[in-house]
């Protein structure tokens, strides 16, 4: 099989790819938004990447979702992962780690990428021996999709307590535009990805404290129905 969540994210961009995806807002008021294209655009590209790795067991552990749950960055990974036939794990070890950009360091024994989280995905420079930019990295790959094969009752996921295969991740769909507020990694992906992929719906992800009127503002603005 094919992780259901790729190809459902496949065939959106085919048929919506203009449509919002995701909305992210950084705690200090910065705003990103992502078409269903431009999503899978950086799908195919961070895929790319792993594949070009040629690792014999793709296993990645997303640090970096742990720590920033709810960054687009952060969100990308796993989808992608899935893509080039691996699993995602929150905690190592992996044959991949993804980290943030604070005191970046290579985890031993993993091919590391740092993840800049700029608002627009610039790349990080100065980078420590054994730790490559995961932005210049990924946009140096083709944007084709190859979508690997799975096997069904492989893990997809593990973290937060809540190991899942790939026949697992067929969750309830959002056919909506929600507000989502980050909490743990799982929930958040599940919110403001997956379930928005799978009812043809998006998400609006808000980081940091806000005031309740300026959440209602926010909310207003981008048009939430939940």
């Amino acid at each position: 099989m094919t992780n259901p969540v790729v190809v459902a994210l496949h065939r959106a961009a085919r048929s919506r790819g203009s449509a919002p995806l995701l909305t992210w807002y950084g705690a200090d008021g910065a705003r990103t938004e992502l078409s269903v294209r431009s999503f899978t655009n950086w799908v195919d590209k961070t895929a790319n990447l792993l594949l070009d790795l040629d690792l014999d067991d793709l296993v990645v552990a997303g640090l970096v979702s742990r720590e920033h749950p709810g960054h687009w960055m952060s969100l990308i990974w796993p989808l992608a992962t899935w893509q080039a036939g691996g699993s995602y794990v929150l905690d190592g070890p992996g044959t991949v780690a993804v980290i943030g950009p604070e005191s970046p360091a290579a985890v031993p024994g993993a091919v590391t990428f740092a993840c800049s989280l700029h608002p627009l995905g610039l790349g990080l420079r100065d980078l420590p021996s054994g730790v490559l930019d995961f932005t210049s990295e990924a946009l140096a790959r083709p944007d084709a999709p190859i979508i690997m094969p799975v096997e069904p009752d492989a893990i997809a996921w593990a973290g937060d307590d809540r190991p899942l295969t790939h026949a697992q991740l067929d969750i309830a769909p959002q056919a909506g535009r929600v507000l989502v507020r980050p909490q743990d990694a799982w929930h958040t992906l599940a919110d403001a990805v997956i379930a928005p992929i799978l009812g043809g719906g998006s998400s609006v992800v808000v980081e940091g404290k806000r005031s309740g009127d300026d959440l209602n503002r926010l909310i207003a603005s981008e048009r939430i129905t939940g």
